[in-house]
């Protein structure tokens, strides 16, 4: 909805909203967490491909929302810029904005996230060929594995609330697997990764708690090498500084993680709640892989990526976007520009793998790393199917709730119910971490 009467921002901020953002909708509402399909439609309704809006504290970025635009955002790093640096706004947000953690606050800043030029290509290739080193059909076998020792913890009790039991603990199994990441730590990953995405709890605290993590799991990563993504960029030759590795091994596990964990949540969701995702998850080890990209066009877990900053003063779909001014990346309202999905085609025949849940551009995610994110998530939903064939939803769907975030839409909870299955035992079940 729009806030006419909203005033522009906490005093203390000292900014004064700029004219073309008076009227802009917030992000982050309740009507936002409810309806953002609705929300991005109106806005496009209003706007056009390019539209104002409102962060939290009533900060101002724009959202581009149009699939060719995205496009071009994404493919000029020159004029729209990566590094946070740029940003007008930066020196009016004081440290406990609640979004810095997820736009370069904190240890983050050091993260190859927001270098540009030589020092991105440099320190992006590494992170590709540390990911490209990860053995697919080695990583599959341990997210089955995973994913039944998960299983196997609940699936007695008739019941079970699967996005806090195993839609956030598989990816975070996976990837300690593949990046390096000692058990003892994974728990406190997931709460630290949920509170600084505003979640559960406050950013900032989420933020310590995770980079405290990272900072041990690189002095361990320096102190003993070994076949993991983290020894990898410690051992790469790039001569990282502490900080920067810290912050490498903190994107490597987090855009993962919350992709993922909330990529399987929202096919569930879809498989038990529309008929048309129920069809195709009952059909097949290829089947699933299908329904489960259509997932990422349906419901993408990454709504919006922040971000890029104007370089300079410039005109995108007819809209001027002052120098330094902050642009989001409408991933999900890209996928309903009629660019994207022609007007009345279904979603059945719309086959496109053209989506940008994973970016675009030099600063896209890893084409390897989108591979082991897909495998988590069909692995960990073909499991669960096979071993709870009869899952359904515990609640009505209209009771499921999403959770407070702006960038990511996630379920707060997706109770479900099933038939216990009959007693086995795995003899993979001692070997999980071999």
């Amino acid at each position: 909805m729009s806030h006419p009467d909203t005033p522009p921002g906490p005093p203390e901020l000292g900014f004064t909203l700029p004219d073309s953002h008076r009227n802009a909708m917030r992000l982050g509402d309740e009507r936002y967490q409810r309806d953002s399909p609705g929300l991005f439609a109106e806005l496009r309704r209003r706007h056009g491909p390019v539209a104002p809006v409102l962060l939290s504290w009533d900060v101002p970025a724009w959202l581009v929302m149009g699939y060719s635009e995205l496009l071009q955002v994404t493919s000029d790093p020159e004029l729209f810029a990566r590094s946070f640096r740029r940003w007008n706004m930066q020196d009016h947000l004081p440290p406990e904005w609640p979004m810095w953690p997820l736009i370069g606050g904190g240890f983050a800043t050091e993260a190859m996230l927001y270098t540009e030029g030589e020092e991105h290509r440099r320190r992006s290739a590494v992170l590709g060929d540390a990911f490209a080193r990860i053995d697919q059909w080695e990583f599959e076998e341990f997210c089955r594995r995973a994913s039944n020792r998960l299983i196997e913890e609940f699936s007695q009790e008739g019941e079970a609330e699967l996005i806090s039991a195993y839609a956030q603990r598989l990816p975070v199994l996976a990837l300690g697997w593949a990046v390096g990441v000692p058990e003892d730590y994974h728990d406190a990953l997931v709460t630290g990764f949920l509170q600084l995405m505003g979640a559960g709890g406050d950013p900032i605290e989420g933020l310590t708690r995770v980079g405290g993590i990272c900072d041990a799991l690189a002095r361990r990563a320096v102190k003993e090498p070994g076949p993991y993504i983290a020894s990898h960029l410690a051992h790469s030759g790039l001569g990282l500084t502490h900080s920067q590795l810290s912050a490498d091994i903190f994107v490597s596990i987090i855009a993962g993680h919350q992709t993922c964990a909330n990529w399987i949540g929202n096919t569930i969701r879809l498989m038990l709640t529309d008929q048309t995702h129920t069809n195709a998850l009952t059909r097949g080890r290829r089947s699933v892989t299908e329904a489960a990209r259509e997932v990422l066009k349906d419901d993408t877990p990454t709504q919006i990526f922040a971000g890029r900053w104007a370089a300079r003063t410039t005109q995108l779909a007819g809209t001027t976007i002052p120098s330094g001014d902050l642009v989001l990346l409408g991933l999900a309202a890209t996928h309903q520009d009629p660019l994207f999905r022609p007007p009345g085609q279904a979603r059945e025949h719309h086959h496109s793998r053209a989506y940008l849940s994973f970016s675009h551009g030099p600063h896209g995610c890893p084409h390897t790393a989108r591979t082991l994110a897909e495998i988590i998530t069909v692995s960990g939903i073909e499991t669960l199917l096979t071993q709870l064939p009869d899952l359904h939803l515990g609640i009505p769907a209209d009771r499921l709730r999403w959770q407070p975030q702006v960038l990511i839409r996630a379920l707060e909870s997706l109770p479900v119910r099933f038939t216990p299955p009959a007693l086995s035992t795995d003899p993979l079940g001692d070997s999980l971490w071999l």
